[in-house]
């Protein structure tokens, strides 16, 4: 008998949701709620008709909640909210405490509330899209699905900072990874491409959050982001790793709190912060275009970054038979993808088919190396969504054996 899931993305200020018909995993509806907590928000929700746009106040995660639900029943998608079996949260920020998602629970949420300073714009909001969910649909199954939990396979060696022991020790201070629903999304849909044969992987998730992992066997052996995603390769609006006493000299030389300096590292710097003109690609990409020379910075130092990763786990693993891009700019840019294989072709043996290479982009699959590469690149779209699904799937099935 099919049942339907409900897969929730719920962030500061916005809630991406995806409904889905299981045990055949076809999306009945999805849709997005933006601009939550301003004047006036936005609303968008997949019908058999077509898309459904609405600007009306949403001042919380709750009245959106309220107004997807009443939606649901308005368009027919459902005819009762009894229909929806399953709500998986994405929570970004799971700790040591969790190397798999979870039925959530009222001792899960205040976990998640406890790691709040570790992901303060992120856990917040999972949490109250959590709360509020459960207050409309009781009965459902909740399951938390955490950026952080499929990270947790990394060695020591590949999770401790060089700081004093004693902070890790006393506050947990530590690399956790983020993006794992989707990098264990690529890594599961490679062993299906291999028909289960084990191979050494590199998964580029690059979005305007990015980040990079190796995988052995299935396993994260090591990640980019760090102990928070400011950590990593470059992003959007974030540095990625850099040397920590840049951090003070500008606290110092412009007078600026440790607060104000953080603050400019995750909103203020990237790609935004090199090109001066925007942290969405399609932006700098016109710019280079038209032969802007700090888009042309931009874009050169993006994929030296992940250029640099690359070859940084290529060596970790003991060479790669694999690499994947995926995320909106790992999807839909083919110029970036370029230039990063260009780096590291030579020393991996990467043969590349630019041609491929400049027709895959909107989100389709493609093999982008020749026969003749020792190592495969692909592109291959993710689906957190779905994997949020399965997981549910999992935890419901499991919890009826116990």
């Amino acid at each position: 008998m099919s049942k339907l899931v409900l897969a929730i993305n719920s962030g500061s200020s916005s809630l991406k949701f995806k409904l889905f018909k299981v045990p055949s995993e076809k999306v009945i509806t999805s849709g997005l709620f933006e601009r939550i907590t301003q004047k006036m928000g936005a609303f968008r929700i997949k019908t058999e008709t077509g898309e459904v746009r609405r600007e009306l106040p949403l001042p919380n995660h709750e009245v959106a909640v309220n107004v997807l639900t009443k939606a649901l029943i308005e368009f027919k998608i459902v005819k009762s909210l009894d229909e929806i079996n399953a709500v998986g949260h994405r929570v970004v920020q799971g700790g040591k405490y969790y190397n798999d998602s979870v039925e959530f629970t009222d001792e899960v949420a205040a976990l998640v509330e406890k790691l709040s300073p570790f992901a303060p714009l992120h856990n917040p909001a999972n949490l109250t899209g959590y709360e509020a969910f459960k207050k409309i649909l009781p009965d459902a199954l909740h399951v938390a699905v955490f950026d952080t939990s499929y990270h947790q396979t990394m060695a020591p060696e590949d999770y401790l900072f060089p700081i004093p022991y004693e902070y890790y020790e006393k506050y947990d201070i530590r690399r956790y990874g983020a993006h794992g629903t989707s990098h264990k999304f690529i890594a599961d849909e490679v062993t299906k491409i291999n028909k289960g044969k084990p191979c050494n992987l590199i998964v580029c998730h690059l979005g305007n959050g990015a980040s990079i992992t190796a995988v052995k066997d299935g396993k994260c052996v090591a990640t980019s982001m760090g102990f928070t995603p400011l950590g990593g390769i470059m992003m959007g609006t974030r540095t990625g790793d850099l040397d920590p006493s840049v951090f003070y000299f500008v606290s110092k030389l412009e007078d600026k709190s440790p607060e104000e300096v953080y603050d400019m590292f995750n909103i203020k710097s990237g790609m935004l912060g090199v090109s001066g003109i925007s942290s969405d690609v399609r932006d700098v990409e016109n710019a280079l275009l038209q032969g802007n020379e700090r888009a042309k910075h931009t874009f050169d130092l993006y994929s030296r970054r992940v250029a640099d990763y690359i070859g940084q786990y290529h060596i970790r693993l003991g060479g790669t038979d694999t690499i994947v891009f995926t995320a909106g700019i790992g999807e839909n840019v083919p110029g970036i993808r370029k230039q990063i294989i260009d780096k590291v072709k030579d020393a991996m043996g990467i043969e590349f088919d630019d041609e491929q290479n400049s027709l895959t982009r909107g989100g389709i699959y493609g093999l982008l190396s020749t026969k003749n590469s020792k190592v495969k690149v692909y592109v291959i779209p993710t689906d957190e969504e779905l994997m949020i699904v399965r997981d549910c799937v999992r935890i419901a099935e499991n919890k009826k054996k116990k």
